[in-house]
């Protein structure tokens, strides 16, 4: 079985996909500590021709919190402004309908915290995209927060019975395939080819979010995207 843990990030860039569909399992760290300015609610799209950064707001959002703990902002205006952006973003763009559909019910899903939240938008993103892999929070199964980094990773390995861990490639420094060897399980580390696609008559700007590629792209298209990888 092949297995794939990454943090929980909204609308996530092409990169976070690949990995996702390159595993049969694929884990939502959300039981580990919120990191500021990350990637977790914020990312960017195309305003005027530039990457433009967005951030989805939570409620007294902390690194001293883990990432389950934290709630989405209980103002509801964001969501309309958010939506209403992409609007005046994208609407001329060639798929703009139906990745507008799919992000208004991912931006409009019901729930309280913003890794329940992010979970559920994988599901929608992955069904709309024709994914098979199954799409699990970390923190309703392992019960193992009491181990750190490698290890942890290591022993919800172990706990699957993965037989391949596949991992993104910024962190070839953090795990050593000798570890992994000595338990039976591979280790390799995924690295994304270069895509480009027409953004309107701009210059392209690469890793952007999904809702970028799914303006721009229909799904047999991304399906194609989702491949552009190699296993290291």
């Amino acid at each position: 079985m092949h297995l794939g843990i990454m943090q929980p990030y909204f609308m996530p860039y092409i990169g976070y996909l690949q990995l996702m569909n390159a595993v049969d399992k694929f884990v939502v760290y959300d039981d580990v500590n919120y990191i500021n300015k990350g990637w977790i609610n914020r990312n960017r799209i195309l305003v005027n021709g530039q990457a433009y950064l967005f951030t989805i707001p939570l409620q007294d959002a902390s690194q001293n919190k883990l990432i389950n703990e934290i709630v989405l902002s209980k103002d509801p205006k964001w969501r309309g402004k958010f939506l209403k952006t992409l609007e005046q973003a994208y609407k001329k763009a060639p798929f703009y309908f139906s990745a507008f559909a799919v992000t208004e019910k991912i931006i409009n899903l019901d729930a309280e915290k913003v890794s329940d939240w992010i979970c559920s938008s994988l599901w929608v993103l992955r069904d709309y995209l024709g994914m098979q892999v199954k799409i699990v929070p970390s923190s309703s199964i392992y019960q193992n927060t009491h181990l750190k980094a490698q290890e942890r990773i290591l022993d919800i390995c172990k706990q699957e019975n993965a037989s391949h861990y596949i991992n993104p490639i910024g962190g070839t420094e953090l795990y050593d395939k000798n570890i992994f060897e000595q338990a039976d399980i591979q280790l390799s580390f995924i690295k994304s080819k270069s895509i480009e696609y027409p953004q309107f008559k701009n210059e392209f700007v690469p890793w952007l979010s999904i809702i970028d590629i799914m303006m721009f792209n229909d799904v047999t298209t991304i399906q194609g995207f989702l491949n552009e990888y190699e296993l290291v």
